[in-house]
């Protein structure tokens, strides 16, 4: 299929009367929408099909409530870094929202010619030549697992089907697959009675957009499927290229808890998005950097602290006290004592001594 270059879409508001009370409501090109100010009757705008902005096929219904969803939330936050910001973690989870967002069913058949090298083990014994213990050489028998590798080419024919790409520009595609796989076996026809009460945008990417982005999820999923085709004990050098026809690309309406917290006014909000059917969660909380730096410091005050310690334990006290040493003492050595002899050749005694 021949992409059309991309539609500008237009912005202009709408003007619908309240069924209810009859008040006439301004809403936006993007929503499809609205509660009544006066009356808190929900309305849904019914615009007249294009090219670029079909009617709606499909619904996905909501099954987790409100309740669920902020409690999930609550824990989820509970358990993210000790480094995100704490603005982020006192944010109030009232401001939740139910939300059903716009997105694309793509299917297609696919028509894929590849090219492998394939790998087939297979066992022999080999003799080889060694040294015991005792140092003597010797000749011993060992089973080896070797591999044969050929060429292998040819054609793969498969349908691609349930590929879901997003059409909101709100929410990345990769985004959507984070919180992916939504049951489609509970899709049903669209009709307006579904979405009455609930906040519901109207697609905002172009179909050639949003057939670009399909048919990379369509191929890069040929590709682990040709993967995991392949023969043989292993491969590698593995190449394709894909024919693909009977593309359809159906529009729906997929249930999302939205949660935006504006925790910095000169950054954007941060948001985190919960599928309305299974309740998994996708979000980056932003980190504080004060919190990460006051980390980094901690943990080398603490590396450092035992080298420090360990020179304090290697000076002198009196040193750690600030108190000059005073100079060491010097002490002459004793006088040698002398000798005295008496009359008659008596013993000699000490000087000084008395016998």
């Amino acid at each position: 299929m021949t992409p059309r270059p991309p539609v500008r879409f237009s912005r202009a508001p709408v003007q619908l009367e309240c069924e209810t009370c009859g008040a006439s409501l301004r809403i936006e090109a993007d929503q499809r929408t609205a509660v009544c100010p006066y009356c808190a009757s929900p309305a849904v705008v019914e615009r007249a099909p294009s090219n670029d902005r079909p009617s709606p096929h499909f619904v996905l219904g909501f099954t987790m409530t409100r309740e669920s969803a902020q409690g999930a939330v609550t824990a989820w936050l509970g358990k993210r870094s000790l480094f995100v910001q704490s603005s982020v973690k006192r944010g109030t989870i009232d401001a939740i929202r139910g939300v059903y967002t716009p997105a694309y069913l793509y299917s297609a058949m696919a028509q894929t010619r590849y090219a492998a090298q394939i790998g087939e083990n297979y066992q022999e014994t080999e003799t080889y030549t060694t040294t015991d213990d005792k140092g003597n050489s010797v000749t011993r028998t060992r089973v080896v697992t070797r591999t044969e590798h050929r060429h292998l080419e040819g054609q793969h024919a498969t349908y691609v089907m349930d590929v879901l790409v997003v059409a909101s520009r709100a929410v990345q595609n990769a985004e959507l697959e984070a919180i992916e796989p939504f049951d489609l076996r509970t899709m049903r026809r669209y009709t307006p009675a579904v979405l009455s009460g609930w906040i519901a945008e109207e697609p905002t990417m172009t179909q050639p957009e949003c057939y670009a982005l399909a048919r990379r999820e369509a191929l890069e999923k040929i590709g682990r499927d040709l993967a995991g085709f392949m023969p043989g004990d292993s491969h590698h050098g593995l190449t394709h290229e894909t024919r693909l026809d009977h593309e359809t690309l159906e529009l729906l309406y997929v249930p999302l808890w939205v949660l935006a917290i504006r925790h910095d006014p000169r950054e954007p909000p941060f948001r985190v998005l919960i599928n309305g059917q299974t309740g998994a969660i996708h979000g980056k909380a932003p980190l504080s950097w004060v919190k990460i730096v006051l980390a980094v410091l901690l943990v080398i005050l603490l590396i450092a602290a035992p080298f420090v310690l360990a020179a304090a334990r290697d000076r002198d006290p009196a040193e750690r006290r600030g108190v000059a040493r005073p100079p060491a003492l010097v002490t002459a050595p004793a006088p040698a004592p002398t000798e005295r002899v008496r009359p008659g050749g008596s013993r000699p005694t000490p000087t000084g001594g008395t016998r």
